[in-house]
């Protein structure tokens, strides 16, 4: 997706992938990828996620990386939290405040160092087809040897409906993730009458699955 069509979504607060609180599946899964206080958290495509603050509870190190600067200003301000802010290049922005580090800039130019963990919930699947092999390498990069991913998609008729968010089946899961060892921990399937699934689709599902290293 080009940059300004989520700018312009930040823009315009055309925020439907926003959710106003944490979201169940990072409460409920977390567990799985056996976390301690020091691993280090990276959470790409951040937006001004409840879910930072969350992860922040619980690990000392929580860095997240987010294209639209409008949605990282709004994470701090709307929690009357005053960050230190740096200015690394003039396209991306550096913004701290104790456990919490969020680039505002270019995921696949950002420095993130090499992580711990990683909670992908709306960054895979808000890409299209064509980007997201590029994408996956970028973040395979940044795991360090036996870090884990938690990672949320759907899988839909992608005819369908074009997208974001895209369908990402298990297929493809298993072809960007090859060689890591692949954990499906759940799939919940929807029914036309499910209150997740979009005018439009015969069918829906939200899998999540544990990746590691």
């Amino acid at each position: 997706m080009e940059h300004e069509f989520w700018e312009s979504k930040w823009a315009s607060n055309v925020i439907g992938f926003h959710l106003p609180d944490t979201n169940p599946i990072l409460t409920q899964y977390w567990s799985a990828l056996k976390p301690q206080r020091n691993d280090t958290v990276f959470v790409p495509l951040c937006g001004k996620s409840m879910d930072l603050d969350w992860l922040a509870e619980k690990h000392n190190s929580v860095t997240g990386v987010e294209l639209s600067k409008i949605a990282v200003r709004a994470f701090f301000s709307e929690r009357l939290y005053t960050p230190t802010v740096t200015a690394l290049t003039s396209t991306l922005e550096l913004y701290e405040f104790d456990e919490l580090t969020i680039y505002s800039g270019d995921y696949f130019t950002a420095p993130i160092e090499a992580t711990d963990l990683i909670y992908d919930r709306a960054a895979l699947v808000a890409l299209p087809k064509e980007m997201r092999a590029e994408y996956v390498q970028v973040l395979r990069s940044r795991l360090k040897e036996g870090g884990r991913i938690l990672l949320v998609t759907l899988d839909y008729d992608q005819t369908e409906m074009a997208g974001p968010p895209f369908s990402v089946p298990e297929e493809e899961v298993r072809t960007l993730f090859s060689g890591m060892t692949i954990t499906r921990l759940q799939r919940d399937e929807a029914d036309v009458n499910h209150p997740k699934i979009k005018k439009g689709l015969s069918r829906f599902a939200e899998e999540v699955w544990l990746i590691e290293n």
